[in-house]
């Protein structure tokens, strides 16, 4: 089975967003690493760049959580983070969030630029043209 990913990288500097899709043995290569990693740029057609795995979630919208180990889904109680914002203090509900890990049932996976490459990024990754 292939793995997909749309990896969407964020330039921090310009705040700008970039969706590149991620096949192959790209994607298989992203396959247990976890939030927080530093992955090098080369799996998303940035080379000479480091990423860092912020989040991501699965192909039902379910995000994954940091402080959640493994890449299954469970029901937790939360208070508040990822995955429930608490609209008055004291509330908790119980939601699914996913864990840490990249897996094979995640879809988006969003990323971080922390080192900046040789050529800029907007050489790399062609800007869309947006639809009339």
């Amino acid at each position: 089975m292939m793995v997909e990913f749309k990896a969407v990288i964020n330039d921090v500097k310009t705040g700008k967003s970039y969706q590149v899709p991620v096949s192959g043995y790209h994607a298989n290569s992203l396959i247990g690493k976890k939030i927080g990693d530093v992955v090098d740029g080369i799996f998303v057609g940035l080379p000479s760049y480091k990423l860092t795995i912020r989040g991501g979630s699965d192909k039902d919208g379910i995000p994954m959580r940091e402080d959640l180990p493994g890449s299954r889904r469970k029901r937790i109680l939360l208070t508040d983070g990822v995955g429930f914002n608490s609209s008055e203090p004291g509330l908790r509900r119980r939601k699914g969030v996913r864990g840490n890990t990249i897996g094979p049932e995640t879809v988006q996976i969003n990323m971080v630029i922390s080192q900046e490459g040789s050529k800029p990024i907007e050489e790399l990754l062609p800007a869309k043209e947006e639809k009339k």
